[in-house]
């Protein structure tokens, strides 16, 4: 795992959330209700999707499957102007994040994430830091082929030595 490490600008985001957990996932649904609406959203800057995970500050720290955390699907738009029924505003702070590559299949990425976590965070030279997570479906993106890819943008921070 070899991470690019950025430091992204804040941005705005239109989409739909739903709280979920590990366990009672609901990622289908929720772009079950996006996808069809997408296209209703202005003022967009590209067509990738940003999927967000948003976490309590001690979401990570007592790791449990039944955790809530809430979970978005957008497009990010230059500025709030009309937004869709249904659809609601949201922004990414911005900060550092180490920006990995996944290509797979989604029943494989728990796997991917899990080592991010397990083993390339502990590693190196940066902290999780508390703030969103989130996935840019691009172009790449190929819903369930395993050729499929996407960027896996985790927030961090250095660690005080």
């Amino acid at each position: 795992m070899n991470p690019k490490i950025e430091t992204l600008q804040k941005k705005k985001l239109v989409g739909n959330n739903l709280e979920m957990s590990l366990i009672d996932n609901k990622t289908f649904e929720l772009f079950s209700s996006f996808m069809p609406n997408k296209k209703n959203i202005q003022n967009t800057i590209g067509q990738d999707i940003y999927e967000i995970s948003t976490y309590d500050a001690d979401y990570f720290k007592s790791f449990n499957p039944n955790n809530p955390f809430e979970k978005w699907a957008s497009l990010e738009v230059s500025e709030f102007g009309y937004i869709p029924d249904g659809m609601k505003t949201h922004t990414i702070e911005g900060g550092l994040y180490a920006v990995f590559n996944y290509k797979g299949m989604a029943q494989d990425f728990r796997e991917f994430i899990g080592a991010i976590f397990m083993q390339w965070i502990p590693k190196s030279k940066y902290l999780l830091d508390s703030r969103q997570h989130f996935n840019v479906l691009g172009d790449k993106y190929k819903h369930n082929h395993p050729d499929s890819e996407e960027e896996v943008w985790i927030p961090i921070k250095k660690k005080i030595l």
